[in-house]
């Protein structure tokens, strides 16, 4: 089972989505506080629709709490536009952590400086970024299909 963690995250809708796709991967979704929005909020469960009741997830105060948890933090992965390896390039396993930032500004200084695996999502240089709806489903597709491999 893969372990999605996101950091401060601030809108509901992509909470939601995200939640939803977790429950359909059979992932773990980890949230760390503070969030830009109320866990109950409107927004956030029409985007998770009637999933978010399956949805195995937990809520940390902070990133030292939810650091804790972490048995292994080598099989951390920290994803951030600026990181210069590709999620591509790297080899997942089953229980891996893979942590998305806030929309508006990723993950900060202090939290990359935690871990050492970095990774991006390769992409135009006409944008700055994905939708972290989207980087999730990406990076959470090919780590599903690298541990069916493996199987």
């Amino acid at each position: 089972m893969l372990n999605i963690v996101l950091v401060e995250p601030e809108i509901p809708n992509n909470t939601g989505n995200i939640g939803r796709l977790c429950v359909g991967t059979e992932s773990r979704l980890h949230l760390i506080h503070p969030f830009g929005f109320v866990i109950n909020d409107k927004n956030l469960k029409r985007s998770g629709l009637d999933y978010w009741v399956h949805l195995d997830v937990t809520e940390y105060q902070n990133v030292e709490e939810w650091m804790q948890q972490i048995p292994d933090k080598s099989r951390v992965f920290l994803m951030s536009s600026h990181a210069e390896k590709s999620y591509l390039e790297t080899d997942f396993q089953d229980g891996d952590w893979l942590v998305f930032g806030k929309e508006s500004v990723g993950l900060s200084k202090e939290v990359l400086a935690l871990f050492d695996n970095h990774l991006t999502i390769p992409m135009s240089k006409l944008i700055r970024s994905f939708n972290i709806a989207n980087s999730v489903a990406f990076v959470v597709g090919e780590a599903k299909r690298q541990i069916g491999l493996k199987k």
